[in-house]
């Protein structure tokens, strides 16, 4: 008889998890690591800005906005810093928008709390506008 693996509950595993999800698509696993009353910021100037809550209404309002106007939207994350329930990870997206054929490469920050195994805040931070560059068509 083998021994399933006992999941990593840390903040910075977590965080992982959701990472993971979200390239594979999975928003079913990447909802699991989201807290019922989780409250999901994206930053004043990025097309999707606002607070979502609850799972579904994360994947439903930010990744499945974004897989409609970008191809391969992907969040590399590279580097991880913790403190507690606090989980800051420096990142990069690409991506290549859908009606322009222009790709995206910003850095990227995003602020994860973790509390019980689940994420019930994240704040992203990033360069607006290389994300509305790339969204923008060129002129006539």
């Amino acid at each position: 008889m083998g021994l399933t693996p006992i999941p990593d509950h840390s903040p910075a595993a977590v965080v992982r998890r959701q990472y993971l999800a979200s390239a594979a698509g999975d928003l079913t696993a990447l909802r699991e690591t989201l807290a019922p009353d989780v409250e999901w910021t994206e930053m004043a100037g990025f097309p999707l800005a606002g607070t979502y809550r609850t799972p579904t209404g994360v994947t439903t309002n930010v990744m499945e906005k974004l897989a409609q106007d970008w191809t391969d939207w992907t969040a590399h994350d590279d580097t991880y810093i913790t403190e507690g329930e606090n989980v800051v990870v420096l990142a990069r997206y690409t991506a290549t928008h859908k009606s322009t054929a222009k790709p995206l490469n910003a850095r990227v920050v995003h602020h994860f709390t973790v509390r019980s195994g689940l994420i019930v805040r994240f704040e992203q931070f990033v360069d607006t506008a290389l994300v509305r560059e790339a969204a923008t068509p060129d002129g006539p």
